[in-house]
Order: structure tokens, then sequence, then C-alpha cells
């Protein structure tokens, strides 16, 4: 019986959203840009530029339908492709995007990001400003190869900018008392107020994040360098700084957990940040049996895991690498790490550059994808295969396709846009 309802569930969803998405794909390209739709094999490009506004007429009766339907449609997609098909079938489905539990709670897997540019060596000079004229990036599906998504910065921004990281779908840059927030599906830019002079930002020390999508309320851009953290309420026309005790030390990541706002220093020190009713910022005692080498923590529901490739060797076959995952236990006091053999159903998404973000796909089996795998996104250029997937505890020798495991410089110009996986802003909601 119950597998009976989700084939109806299914086949209603399917029929749903059969004739959206050349619509969809139109209704997501809302900017002022040139955005480019590229399809395999039949090689159909679309260009958007101007405004593109909503559909004008919407299916008759499916605006009606409630929202926990909907959501039941949502829990469905195994592809952003099929996403972008239901957003573009009226406004009522777009709206009920946003009452959707959690954007770590969608089935089909984030896109990857590649900058569109030649590859550029590691850095062994001073680190300048990339030049945004020049950046351009292709948005493509593990699921649906077959297409691409060609964005770009708008032309009327200011150009010398440092790139400070990428949250809730949108890329922040930075450059001096300049700021700019750049969707990644649509290329649109927002602008906040000026920042204090002389913020240190940028210059391996910057990093950024949102505190939920710009719809909300509550949105707050926090960016980072080694002495303070610089908060703007989106909507506001100013910036409050808040002191950083971390002895000059770089934030290497931040993220959001269990309500909180968490930082990793590059001391591997674990802290949380409280914004209300006023800024405080309290360090997470942990005990540690190793000290790991540019760790990647991720978001897996309501457990906090570290990512963490290791180097070994046998006679054989000579060295080689290999991904250990651990959870962060705070039943104890202090919290300590223990060493997940397995991610059962999961898969894990993250970025060698740790100013991204990085993810967790239940059931990945379901869009192509292999559980208990570790997707790395490549930095390095490769127009073949953009990321990689390694299972975990598996060890990986050298080969051209896993390069990337061996490199020793990550990211290879911290001042430039890199290799990253992202889902779009409208997964985030407006709560």
């Amino acid at each position: 019986m119950a597998g009976s309802r989700r084939r109806r569930r299914r086949g209603r969803a399917r029929s749903l959203q059969q004739g959206a998405e050349s619509s969809a794909l139109a209704d997501a390209t809302l900017t002022s840009s040139e955005v480019t739709i590229v399809g395999s094999p039949s090689k159909n490009t679309c260009h958007a530029s101007g405004s593109t506004s909503l559909l004008s007429s919407e299916p008759h009766g499916f605006a009606d339908l409630l929202d926990s339907l909907l959501h039941e449609i949502i829990d469905l997609f195994t592809s952003f492709h099929d996403f972008l098909a239901f957003i573009g079938t009226c406004r009522a489905w777009r709206a009920a995007v946003s009452s959707f539990p959690s954007a770590y709670t969608f089935s089909f897997p984030p896109v990857h990001l590649k900058p569109d540019g030649p590859y550029v060596p590691p850095h062994t000079g001073n680190i300048k400003p990339m030049l945004l004229s020049n950046c351009k990036w292709q948005l493509s599906e593990p699921s649906k190869k077959n297409l691409s998504l060609f964005c770009s910065v708008p032309q009327n921004t200011p150009d010398n900018m440092y790139y400070l990281g990428c949250s809730c779908g949108y890329l922040i840059f930075s450059y001096r008392e300049h700021c700019i927030l750049v969707n990644v599906f649509t290329g649109t830019k927002v602008k906040p107020p000026k920042l204090p002079p002389n913020n240190e930002l940028g210059e391996f020390c910057g990093i950024g994040i949102l505190t939920a999508a710009l719809s909300s309320p509550n949105s707050r851009l926090l960016l980072c360098s080694r002495t303070s953290m610089f908060e703007w309420q989106v909507g506001t026309n100013s910036w409050s700084e808040h002191a950083l005790a971390l002895e000059r030390e770089r934030i290497t990541q931040i993220l959001l957990f269990n309500g909180d706002i968490v930082v990793f220093d590059s001391l591997l020190r674990l802290h949380t940040i409280r914004l209300a009713p006023q800024f405080s910022m309290q360090e997470v005692a942990i005990k540690w049996s190793f000290l790991p080498f540019d760790p990647m923590l991720v978001v897996c529901g309501d457990k906090l895991l570290m990512v963490h490739l290791l180097r070994s060797s046998d006679k054989l076959n000579g060295s080689y690498r290999f991904f250990k995952v651990f959870h962060l236990d705070f039943s104890v006091r202090p919290a300590k790490w223990v060493k997940m053999e397995k991610l059962d159903n999961q898969a894990l998404f993250v970025s060698l550059d740790t100013r991204t973000p990085t993810f967790s796909c239940m059931s990945p089996e379901r869009w192509g994808g292999k559980s208990n795998c570790i997707y790395v996104a490549k930095l390095f250029e490769d127009p073949d295969e953009t990321w990689t997937a390694v299972e975990l505890g598996q060890p990986v020798y050298y080969d051209a396709g896993h390069a990337i495991l061996y490199s020793s410089t990550f990211p290879h110009d911290y001042s430039l846009l890199c290799s990253l996986w992202v889902l779009p802003s409208s997964v985030y909601g407006s709560g």
C-alpha cells in the first residue's frame, strides 16, 4: 500500500513538472547580466538579458495545492533541474519552497561551480585582488552532466576584489571599503553599505557567511578578518564591528550548526558565536588525540563532522591518500572526535578551499551517486572531470584524476574564485 502511494506521488510530481522545464530555466535567470544555459546533445543556447518577469499565467488548480503536498513533491527531486522546473511553475509553488524545513534536507545533490578561465598556478608572490571583469563560471550537476549554466559578475561592478567565500547561493567579494554579493545562479548582485576602513579583509585572512537567506528578516552578512567580525543586518545602512579573541589566528571555516555560528581557526580551536541579545564568543573544549592537516567541517543533520585527508604508503604501490571522517561527541566533557567507520546512506560534498560551503546528501543512489563517498570539487582545470568521488577509507594512488588530493597548496591562489559546491539561494527559504 505504501509503495503504491509513493508511485502515485511520483507520477503526480512528474505530470505536474512536464512542460514546465523551459519556462523554469528562463525564470531562474532573473538578471540584468547575461546568463547562458547550454544543453547537450542538442546544444541549444538560451540568452537572457534585461529583466525577466515571472510566468504570466499559472497552471489552473496547481496553485491551490497544500504546502504539505508540495513538500512531498520536493522530497522526490533528484536534481537541481527538477527544482528549477518546480519553482518555475507558479508563484505559489515558488513560495512553498520557502517553508520547506531546511536547505540541508533536500535530496538532490549540490551543483558544481567551475571557474571559467585558464588554470592559475600556485601563487608565490604577494596576493593581489582578482579582476571581476574576468570572473565567469560554469555550473553543472553531478546527475545531469549534459546541462550547464554559464554566468558572470555584472559589468557595472568594482573590478578589484578579494573572494571571501560562498554562502546561501551568493559569492562574497570584498576590497577595502567595498563589498558585493553575487547570486551564483543569476549573476545579479547585492551591494551592502561601505565597510569600515582598514578592515584587513582579504589577503589570506578574509572569510564570510550569510546567516540566512537574504529575504529573511534575520539575515546577516558576517565578514571575518584576523581581529574582527563585521556584521551587516540586511536592509540596514551600516556595519557593526565585534572584536575576535583569536590572537590574530586566521579563521579557516565558518558555518551554521544547531542555531549557532561556528568558527574553526588555524589552531584547530572551535568557537560558537551568538549575535543576540549581544555579541558573545565561546570556545568549545575539545580533547584531541591527533592533529589533522587542513580538516573540513560538514554539518550532517544534528551531527558536526570533520573530514580529514591523510597520507600513507605501502611497499608495493608507493604513497597514497585516503579520507577519515569523525563526528564531534558533545555528550562528554571535553567533547571529543569519534571516528566513523562508514557514512551509511550519506555522501559528503567538500572543497579543499575551506571558505566554501560543505554539504551532506542522503540516499545519493537516487540521483546516480554512491553512499559512503566524499565528493571533492577540484581546484585544478580539467575539461572532462571537475570533481572526484572517493569512498571513505579507500586508498587513492596518484593519477591525473586524483591529482587534487596530492597538492600541497590549497587553494592555488587565495584571492581567486575556486571550484566549489553550491545550492541556489531559493532553497534556503525565507525563515
